[in-house]
């Protein structure tokens, strides 16, 4: 997924998506771009299953296009808006029950040591975290 995001992040249609979404804000205002770019994909980005039996990974640019996608899809595009514009962003892999993975979800540093959990798939705020997780793995981009 990260090498999705270091492509995709450079990709003009992605960049410009991200600037046209933080239009309006005042010049450093981190939060605000983050806000901006986090509700947009959960609102407009409509959460579709993977084919049946078949797990599927998009490019930032493919799922903007469709306007859809699934945990890591969103999640993806996502990651990648954020960095275009300057944002470092890493993945969190979640398991509900011992030795498998079943989601992921975007996180954002805002300073040095605190990491922000955004989960575009679901409808709750910046900062949530789903609960029940047993197993987690970290994917730095």
């Amino acid at each position: 997924m990260s090498s999705v995001v270091k492509d995709g992040k450079k990709q003009p249609i992605i960049r410009n998506k991200a600037t046209e979404l933080v239009q309006g804000l005042s010049s450093k205002n981190y939060a605000g771009e983050i806000a901006r770019l986090f509700y947009f994909v959960r609102d407009k980005i409509r959460y579709t299953r993977d084919i049946n039996g078949v797990e599927t990974l998009h490019i930032p640019s493919q799922v903007l296009e469709q306007q859809y996608g699934d945990c890591d899809d969103k999640s993806v595009l996502l990651a990648a808006l954020l960095e275009s514009i300057g944002h470092r962003t890493r993945f969190i892999a979640l398991g509900f029950e011992r030795g498998s993975f079943s989601h992921v979800l975007t996180q954002t540093r805002i300073r040095e040591d605190t990491w922000l959990s955004l989960d575009p798939t679901e409808q709750q705020p910046i900062g949530w975290f789903p609960p029940g997780v047993v197993a987690r793995m970290v994917q730095y981009n």
